[in-house]
């Protein structure tokens, strides 16, 4: 009983102190976690992988994860430098999938046994029927921090490149999507 009590205040220090519900009052963050599901990966095994359809977002709770951009074969051959990232309790990942029908972008591996809290799509819709207020909310931060890696992207293709590439390749993709929304 006292390990369940441990397991959810630690469950809510997660969500209660996420980036991603920063904008969500401690009642909003509070019916957030209730739609939030338990799950447990062994070291080595895989949370997801690069390219596959993006389907929620994940708390860390214990254990480490590793973000590369490796696929399964390239992971399997171990050849060349991939980056990658660490990420530890409280970190998050996979967000951006909630919001937008994105494939994943990396694969996330564990490097120890994890407990990770997920939030899926599903329960996005199940958040947006109950809560629209929260829902939007929700949405909101996403479509901030999207915005920011965009920016911060542009940036750094203009410094590698030029301004005027790096804009015109937004420029293009801006109107790609406007076409296609319109077929």
């Amino acid at each position: 009983m006292f390990n369940r009590i441990k397991r959810l205040k630690n469950q809510s220090d997660i969500v209660f102190n996420s980036r991603f519900l920063a904008n969500l009052n401690p009642a909003e963050r509070y019916e957030f976690l209730q739609l939030c599901h338990n799950r447990s990966y062994k070291e080595g095994e895989y949370v997801f992988y690069k390219n596959d359809p993006g389907t929620g977002m994940y708390f860390i709770e214990e254990g480490q994860i590793e973000l590369s951009l490796k696929t399964l074969a390239e992971s399997e051959q171990e050849s060349g430098e991939f980056p990658r990232l660490e990420l530890a309790s409280p970190d998050s990942f996979g967000a951006l999938s909630i919001g937008y029908d994105l494939r994943r972008k990396s694969s996330a591996r564990c490097l120890a046994d994890c407990k990770l809290l997920g939030f899926f799509k599903p329960d996005f819709e199940v958040l947006k029927d109950r809560h629209p207020k929260i829902a939007v909310k929700f949405l909101q931060t996403l479509a901030n921090i999207a915005l920011r890696q965009l920016d911060t992207t542009t940036q750094k293709l203009a410094e590698i490149s030029d301004e005027p590439t790096a804009l015109g390749i937004q420029f293009e993709t801006y109107y790609e999507d406007q076409h296609q929304e319109s077929v």
